[in-house]
């Protein structure tokens, strides 16, 4: 069952996306060769419980950390480490706050000094097709023209959407119904309608949209090992059109 937020409620669920967006780009901005992503998840935990506010993944399902970190070959849900950042990575970094009992959602992927040209327009084109996806977030709308105009955005510059992990709604809870995949038809699936909330997050991947779990239960790789990227924004359809909630302006 998709639950409709009242205008108070999108209110809430903004500041706590503010405070997801605050700590994203503090992490932005300590990206450089040398530095672990275990540094980058203290950090992340530090600055959101500055904030009032708890991490939103810590022991969700049991996951270990505050902070997604997933570099280069790995989708979603990489665990910080020891691990060194070095140049011509990419990193993806997903992250989530909860904030007087409503939930903050936004990834993005940042390159670690010079980067491929294959892994610039890699990000380019995910980033591109999450904007794309937020604006088919309108009321009368299907929620497959989210999806088809992900899926077509990508495939059309040679690239593949990850089709075993999706988006989701949001509100009190960090994953409310209904799934938003990024791959599908127009005109299908559910009518969208004011004070639905959103996490669209489109996963993109260089080569084959198929992945694999790592051992650690977590970590989700790309099966031939080629490069992945992943943007998400938490949007509310409103009378006004889409409103990405998790951005500083």
């Amino acid at each position: 069952m998709v639950i409709l937020k009242s205008a108070e409620e999108i209110e809430k669920l903004r500041k706590s996306n503010y405070i997801v967006a605050e700590v994203l780009e503090g992490l932005r901005e300590l990206i450089k060769p040398g530095i672990s992503t275990r540094e980058l998840d203290v950090y992340a935990e530090e600055m959101v419980r500055e904030r009032g506010a708890v991490p939103a993944f810590k022991g969700y399902m049991g996951y270990p950390a505050s902070l997604c970190t997933s570099v280069n070959a790995e989708v979603v849900h990489g665990i910080p480490s020891d691990r060194v950042l070095k140049e011509a990575d990419i990193v993806s970094m997903d992250f989530g706050a909860l904030y007087r009992g409503y939930y903050g959602d936004s990834a993005i992927t940042v390159p670690v000094d010079k980067v491929s040209s294959v892994a610039v327009k890699l990000m380019k084109i995910t980033n591109e097709a999450l904007y794309k996806g937020i604006n088919e977030a309108k009321a009368g709308n299907r929620l497959g023209d989210i999806s088809a105009v992900v899926q077509n955005h990508v495939e059309d510059a040679g690239f593949s959407v990850v089709r075993d992990f999706v988006g989701h709604g949001i509100g009190r809870n960090l994953h409310e119904d209904p799934q938003i995949p990024n791959y599908g038809l127009r005109g299908r699936g559910i009518e969208l309608k004011n004070g639905m909330v959103f996490a669209i997050e489109p996963m993109v991947n260089e080569g084959t949209f198929k992945v694999k779990v790592l051992k650690d239960g977590w970590t989700v790789v790309t099966s031939d090992g080629k490069l992945s990227a992943h943007f998400e924004h938490t949007v509310a359809i409103t009378e006004n059109g889409p409103v990405i909630l998790s951005r500083l302006v």
